[in-house]
């Protein structure tokens, strides 16, 4: 596999899909780094994710996002994880159409709300999931919004249901050949 140019493979889905523990496992197996997208938009903002979204809102961390995400589809050639909104922001989605159309691999995450919550718990740096509706039917809520637009960008899409992320990269790894 060339990974000389571009990601070996982006990870895309939803909060609690498992992106980062199954991105770590894949970066291993493939000997390259991982690179998480949120990680870069806080280090540019010098903000947690909580404190960028109440400055400037979820249109201003999209943006942020965006450019964070075009940033590293160009410079990053190991795994790519994407945050789990990165693909509402339609300049994303045209540079992961970009990158696919070069040979680029997306892979969505499918994750049932029920292991999304278990893995998600108290977590309280996920703005989307704060108010007065439960974070449970806020997340079914989002997924409903979202779920087409992973799907969009998505080369492949893999199961979290009843997988460990061990097993999770192992599928993947299997996927890319």
């Amino acid at each position: 596999m060339n990974v000389t140019h571009r990601p070996a493979v982006v990870l895309c889905g939803p909060m609690g899909s498992g992106k980062t523990s199954v991105g770590r496992r894949l970066a291993a197996s493939l000997g390259v780094a991982l690179r998480d997208t949120d990680e870069d938009v806080v280090a540019a903002a010098g903000r947690t994710i909580p404190e960028i979204f109440a400055a400037e809102g979820e249109a201003g961390f999209r943006e942020l996002e965006h450019r964070a995400v075009v940033a590293a589809l160009q410079d990053h050639t190991g795994v790519l994880s994407l945050g789990g909104g990165a693909v509402v922001h339609a300049g994303t989605r045209r540079a992961l159409a970009q990158y696919r159309r070069g040979g680029g691999v997306v892979i969505y995450l499918e994750v049932s709300q029920r292991d999304a919550m278990r893995r998600i718990g108290a977590d309280q740096n996920r703005p989307l999931l704060a108010g007065t509706e439960s974070p449970a039917r806020r997340w079914a809520r989002i997924m409903t919004e979202r779920r087409g637009l992973y799907q969009e960008v998505a080369t492949h899409e893999v199961s979290t249901h009843h997988r460990s992320p061990a097993r999770v990269a192992a599928v993947i790894l299997d996927t890319l050949g």
